[in-house]
């Protein structure tokens, strides 16, 4: 449930690069196998919450865009899709970068931009994004065994460095209350918006398994 989730979990192998360069090394032979990109995380709902946000708010179709973990591609090949066409995806995990390239191949997304990048040390020219958004790799390196707390501020720091003023920032968490990441991201971003999620009812309390924010950069 919502509460206090980010102070219940402990490091994980979940956290670490060798642990993802490995789920996508399976996931590409099983892409080359079968055709299928494998997991889209928290579900196609979560691209849809995304895409439906952005839509609302009139954002320009050729605004630069920003997929911070970007996996399989699924999403940037969804944004392309609704006509965004200013698609980049980063991935630290080179086989997830090989992954999406296949998966941009097979729908035809040429224009959609991959390329191997650390987040917490992103190369100089990674920067004026109108839009940045992460489903679950800040999740993630909340769980890395090796200072989690310091790369969680890298993060912050990675995120206003790549982020135009006043660009926005979504964010799909599991791991991480609203109030969470509220303190966070407080550091140069202010919330904007929570998107509505999926509840649960357990013990006679209702709660949210995941949250999603909008946080916008501040001048």
């Amino acid at each position: 449930m919502a509460g206090g989730r980010g102070a219940a979990f402990g490091p994980s192998a979940l956290g670490t690069r060798p642990h993802w360069d490995a789920a996508y090394e399976r996931e590409l032979r099983f892409f080359q196998d079968t055709g299928d990109a494998g997991e889209i995380w928290f579900g196609e709902e979560s691209m849809v919450r995304v895409i439906r946000w952005l839509e609302k708010q009139k954002v320009p179709h050729d605004s630069p865009v920003l997929d911070i973990g970007t996996g399989n591609g699924v999403l940037l090949v969804e944004l392309a899709k609704s006509g965004y066409t200013n698609l980049t995806g980063i991935d630290y995990s080179p086989s997830a970068i090989k992954l999406s390239e296949k998966v941009r191949e097979k729908e035809g997304m040429s224009n959609i931009k991959l390329q191997v990048e650390d987040f917490l040390a992103p190369s100089a020219n990674l920067s004026g994004f109108q839009i940045c958004i992460d489903k679950g790799t800040f999740d993630a390196i909340s769980l890395n065994p090796d200072n989690a707390v310091g790369k969680r501020k890298q993060y912050v720091r990675s995120l206003r460095n790549v982020l135009k003023p006043e660009g926005f920032f979504l964010i799909t968490s599991c791991n991480w209350t609203k109030e969470e990441l509220l303190e966070e991201f407080k550091e140069g971003f202010e919330i904007l918006e929570e998107l509505p999620t999926p509840k649960f009812c357990f013990g006679g309390r209702i709660g949210n398994s995941v949250t999603a924010l909008v946080f916008q950069r501040k001048e």
